[in-house]
């Protein structure tokens, strides 16, 4: 599995997920522009010392990305969103998916939600509208790991 972020806006979001990544052994993948200046240092500090335990592959653009993804047909694209019907625990996960995170202003925009091979949701108390991002990442990551096998009966990855 991996985690791709479309173009976020705040950088100790992507500092925890790439924490996140780097406990999971899960690559991320950035697609920008940022909503910060994205450099090492910056991105180090966010991270704490987990930022060089972390893979990070950065896309130009979200055309950049989708020409890289699209190059492994065997690959599935999940979008996370509160627009999606699906459970994200009623969703069966597969090791070629990518988790697809929205801007936290914004979501993603119409064309990139219609790229999605699935969309999924997490269910959360009725009238509030959303999860931080970095969080919304870890509990759906973590379902889709549990399904996969990986906590079981090891105690690291």
């Amino acid at each position: 599995m991996r985690l791709a972020l479309y173009q976020p806006d705040i950088p100790q979001n992507m500092g925890a997920m790439m924490r996140l990544g780097a406990c999971f052994k899960v690559p991320i993948d950035v697609i920008e522009p940022c909503g910060f200046p994205f450099d090492e240092k910056r991105l180090r500090r966010t991270a704490m010392d987990y930022g060089e335990a972390a893979e990070i592959v950065r896309h130009r653009s979200w055309d950049a990305f989708l020409t890289a993804f699209r190059a492994d047909n065997t690959r599935r694209l999940v979008l996370l969103t509160t627009a999606a019907e699906a459970n994200h625990a009623d969703f069966k996960f597969s090791p070629a998916d990518t988790l697809l995170l929205g801007r936290e202003s914004h979501g993603v925009p119409p064309e990139v939600h219609d790229t999605a091979d699935a969309c999924v949701r997490i269910p959360i108390a009725r009238g509030l509208r959303s999860l931080n991002v970095a969080l919304a990442a870890g509990i759906v990551l973590a379902e889709g790991l549990r399904q996969l096998g990986i906590f079981t009966g090891k105690s690291e990855l």
